[in-house]
């Protein structure tokens, strides 16, 4: 049984291709994760027992510890996801961005060159590195395009900036020592088992507990937006069929405000737990101050997928989305310990000591 090796798999996009990984059993998966704050163990709760799944606690940071796994587990394919990923927390604190995207990424870079260099050549020739960014590394789009491959970077935010270094990094491990990879950049993922922070996420619980549902600035902002199992779909063939060498964007097809994605919410909670004082959840949102630097629109062109691939998104916004509304009200036992513990929906990134200013 080949093994893969997935760093970060506590995390959202993390769990869910550990999930899909184990539940095809073609593999022995390899969980690295640290477990900061947004890591999620109970997200694998369905599979932690099966024998085929492994986790480790550990840090990408730590050298020794990264060629241990490599040397202990030999993978055949690394899938990269372990990394700080709030724009708004990367206003806040920086550092850690910079330590676990790009010092993290060059760690693990470093132990899974010296173990490729280590494999014979019938190991060699099937080796992977993949790297998963996100589309924030190509800057704010304008009201028109979008992004490919092509397009340059102008990362505006702490985090953007981070997540286009460790890109830089991986390429140049590429082309100067020979490390088979492969890269793509996602558009924005939603989805079950999100951590709350997120726009989706905080607007459903937020909604559900009766708060306000804060939009920043006048709502205008664009996001292109992805279903999670269609990432992960996304993820797998290009690690199956992916040049070497190559970036592969994936998106959902979905572009739509942020006031609108906000307005959807409500409708579909108005539709499955309407409010008991009978008035409507779009009365909960309000306007507030936008954030540093909030690039206006994201869009990505996933042509290349879709001709080399054969890749394509199986959900729209509207399917999507009501999945992930019911997972948020059926699920409070997943969610409600960590606003609890961890994040109780305040405000970062604004410097106005978590409060929802107009």
């Amino acid at each position: 049984m080949k093994t893969i090796l997935v760093t970060g798999g506590c995390g959202f996009i993390g769990s869910a291709i550990v999930r899909h990984l184990v539940g095809r059993g073609l593999f022995r998966t390899v969980n690295i994760d640290s477990l900061t704050y947004s890591a999620s163990p109970a997200s694998l709760v369905s599979i932690q027992n099966n024998p085929s799944y492994v986790f480790v606690h550990e840090n990408i940071c730590n050298r020794k510890a990264m060629s241990d796994v490599f040397s202990l587990y030999k993978p055949s394919a690394v899938v990269h996801l372990a990394a700080e990923s709030h724009v708004d927390r990367s206003i806040d604190g920086p550092a850690v961005f910079i330590e676990t995207n790009i010092v993290g990424t060059f760690t693990l870079l470093e132990a899974a060159l010296e173990y490729y260099r280590s494999l014979g050549d019938d190991c060699r020739n099937t080796f992977r590195f993949y790297h998963v960014s996100t589309d924030e590394v190509y800057g704010d789009l304008g009201d028109s395009g979008l992004f490919t491959e092509e397009t340059p970077y102008q990362p505006s935010s702490p985090y953007s900036a981070s997540k286009a270094a460790s890109d830089h990094l991986v390429r140049a491990w590429f082309r100067t020592y020979g490390l088979p990879v492969v890269l793509s950049n996602c558009s924005n993922n939603y989805g079950p088992y999100q951590f709350p922070e997120k726009l989706i996420p905080l607007m459903i619980i937020r909604a559900l507990k009766g708060e306000t549902l804060p939009v920043y600035g006048d709502g205008s902002n664009v996001r292109d937006w992805i279903f999670v199992e269609d990432h992960v779909d996304g993820i797998l063939t290009v690690l199956e069929r992916g040049r070497i060498g190559e970036t592969y964007n994936l998106g959902g097809n979905a572009e739509m405000r942020n006031v609108d994605m906000v307005n959807a919410i409500c409708d579909i909670l108005q539709e499955m737990v309407p409010r008991a004082d009978g008035r409507s959840y779009r009365q909960q949102i309000v306007f507030v101050r936008d954030r540093p630097g909030h690039d206006r629109r994201y869009a990505i062109d996933s042509t290349k997928a879709r001709i080399e691939l054969g890749w394509i998104p199986r959900q729209t916004i509207h399917t999507g989305l009501r999945q992930t509304v019911a997972f948020y009200i059926e699920n409070k036992a997943w969610w409600q310990p960590i606003m609890a513990s961890r994040y109780n929906g305040e405000r970062m990134g604004s410097g106005t000591s978590g409060r929802y200013l107009p």
